[in-house]
């Protein structure tokens, strides 16, 4: 199995040239939930996913929701280049029942480019593959079934051992700042998204995901 940056690279840097480009052109004005998501965009397929991570930390109830103060927060310790009015805008924007609280998930999707639900249903059967037990999250374990180190170079050298092997795959998933060893469906798909922004075509998106987990 390949690891997913290393076949996917150059579209990335592509897309986020592009994204950083688009942004200049939008100066100081423009839609701020656009422009949240071109900053996401412009730190490569990770960008939504840190952004994700970061608010689940911040939930400590686990009800899923954030209110403005931890929303504009999450945003400033992300370096999002967001003021708070910004922020502010983008918040409301997304407290469609005024409560003072925003939803993770229905923000995430929003904020995530645009998928055809071809592109998503090809995501999803990698997913489904790697998931061994079913349980929605990937970790050290589900890959040992489907991921055989023996073929790669670093085990062959006796540089590193299987399990530092495997938590390097799932790093591709992850940022440093939030990094637990576990990836959930939502942050496979939430990279994945990123990834399908660089790339236009459909056919060659889905030759890339097949031929990395081999489908």
């Amino acid at each position: 199995m390949h690891r997913p940056r290393s076949a996917m690279t150059h579209s990335e840097v592509e897309m986020a040239s592009r994204s950083r480009r688009q942004l200049q052109s939008m100066g100081t004005h423009g839609d701020p939930i656009e422009k949240l998501r071109l900053l996401c965009l412009s730190r490569g397929a990770k960008g939504i996913l840190t952004l994700g991570r970061m608010f689940r930390r911040m939930d400590d109830d686990g009800n899923r929701n954030l209110s403005l103060e931890e929303f504009t927060k999450g945003l400033i310790e992300t370096g999002m280049d967001i003021n708070e009015e910004e922020a502010r805008q983008i918040f409301h924007f997304f407290d469609s029942n005024d409560d003072g609280n925003i939803n993770i998930d229905e923000f995430l999707i929003h904020i995530r480019p645009p998928m055809s639900e071809f592109r998503k249903g090809v995501i999803e059967d990698c997913f489904r593959k790697l998931d061994k037990n079913g349980d929605g999250q990937l970790t050290t374990d589900d890959l040992r079934n489907v991921y055989n180190v023996k073929a790669n170079p670093k085990y062959i050298a006796g540089e590193e051992d299987e399990e530092t092997i495997l938590k390097r795959f799932l790093a591709n998933f992850e940022d440093e700042k939030t990094r637990d060893g576990k990836v959930t469906k939502e942050e496979f798909l939430n990279y994945y998204a990123g990834i399908s922004a660089s790339i236009d075509n459909d056919c060659y998106f889905d030759l890339m995901l097949r031929h990395a987990y081999k489908l």
